[in-house]
């Protein structure tokens, strides 16, 4: 009896050393997707400019994303700011729902007014949940709506992995408040389209109400990291560590997202890992394509008989050091056009390479419109198309009198 619970104790501790290995070796396969050590239950680096995804871990996997939520309330009052909807200098009038979120806050009380800057100023730079419900609710009306317009936007820019139950990332007794890693870095690529936002995410000390009270920013990252632009940093006991973390040298501009490190430090760390990593192995160029190159397309029955094609300015691209060299443009042009032809009808396309990949396609226009021949313009130039009566020509075939 004794030697069979001996054995049966030896084959648990091997199958239980087995198990082990097989879950850090699944880890560490994890993590290998990776070309820094990032310790996060998830990350993501990408481009700013193109969107592109430069490195990834489990970005689907979805997790709580703790304060890291308010970079949502926080593009709906971005965009709002910017079509005029509502102004900076608007008064907002805090509700009895705004002044009891708890968590990081500024101490709202029910019905103390503050403006549409002072309260982002407060949401971006210290976190603080009740200036982000506040704001929430004057652009929307209540809470609820304001749940309902984070969900919408967040449909309308593909975040498929995304729920949000508020605007603040309190943990709740819901499970259902989650996001991914490759969904956070969708909204804030959107948030950093709005430039005048970096008037908040990039100040590290301000104040409110005379001094009273003091805003220290929560990305340590805006002190302490060369070019940094933002963004918002999140932390609960369900979400752990999280940070989106962006920054900009030259014309790249980078944003890697950490989810789940198991301390603040961590997040940074892991977060600066993969900024340094992206700035070393990426540069941004900006295409320059010489128009002349583009040659007439022919206009049937039109007033001209060619047009010679337009291109767009040309976006930035993202290129590994060193293939700058590589770039390189491919035309295609219609051969004729049928008149009448519209001022920016699509004549051909044009295309930046970098060897075989395709980086952009853009349309390659007209630059005005010409007019159809019309049925009298047609017999004045067909009658002009022979010698007038009595005219002489010469050898080239010139008339002369």
């Amino acid at each position: 009896m004794l030697n069979r619970r001996r054995l049966l104790s030896v084959l648990f501790a091997v199958l239980l050393c087995r198990c082990s290995f097989c879950f850090f070796a699944g880890a560490q396969d994890a993590a290998e997707a990776l070309p820094v050590p990032v310790n996060a239950k998830a990350a993501v680096l990408v481009d700013v400019s193109t969107g592109q995804v430069l490195c990834a871990m489990r970005e689907h996997e979805r997790y709580s994303p703790a304060s890291m939520t308010k970079i949502m309330p926080l593009l709906l009052i971005a965009e709002a700011v910017d079509n005029g909807s509502i102004h900076l200098n608007d008064p907002v009038t805090a509700s009895a729902a705004a002044a009891a979120k708890g968590g990081s806050q500024i101490w709202l009380k029910e019905g103390e007014t503050m403006t549409v800057d002072e309260l982002l100023r407060a949401a971006a730079i210290s976190s603080a949940n009740d200036a982000c419900e506040a704001l929430g609710e004057y652009l929307a009306g209540s809470e609820e709506a304001l749940v309902a317009m984070l969900n919408d936007r967040a449909a309308q820019l593909g975040m498929n992995d995304t729920n949000f139950e508020n605007c603040t990332g309190l943990d709740d007794s819901t499970d259902t408040h989650l996001t991914s890693a490759y969904d956070v870095a969708l909204m804030s690529v959107e948030l950093l389209r709005h430039d005048f936002i970096q008037k908040y995410t990039t100040v590290w000390m301000d104040s409110l109400r005379g001094g009273k009270t003091e805003l220290v920013n929560t990305n340590k990252l805006v002190r302490f990291y060369d070019g940094c632009t933002g963004l918002k940093t999140g932390t609960t006991d369900k979400a752990g560590c999280c940070v989106a973390a962006s920054a900009k040298r030259g014309d790249t501009h980078l944003l890697a997202v950490i989810m789940g490190s198991p301390s603040s430090k961590e997040r940074f760390e892991g977060a600066k890992a993969l900024l340094n990593w992206g700035f070393a192995q990426y540069e941004t160029v900006t295409p320059q394509f010489d128009g002349a190159a583009l040659k007439p397309v022919a206009v049937n029955g039109g007033t001209e008989e060619r047009i010679t094609p337009q291109a767009p300015a040309l976006a930035p691209v993202l290129l590994k050091k060193g293939e700058k060299e590589k770039l390189q443009f491919a035309i295609s042009l219609s051969d004729s056009v049928q008149a009448p032809v519209e001022a920016g009808q699509k004549l051909g396309e044009l295309r930046v390479c970098s060897g075989e990949t395709v980086l952009a396609t853009y349309p390659l226009t007209a630059p005005r419109r010409v007019e159809k021949l019309s049925f009298g313009e047609v017999m004045r130039r067909f009658l002009c198309s022979f010698p007038r009566s009595g005219a002489k020509t010469d050898r080239s075939g010139q008339e002369t009198v």
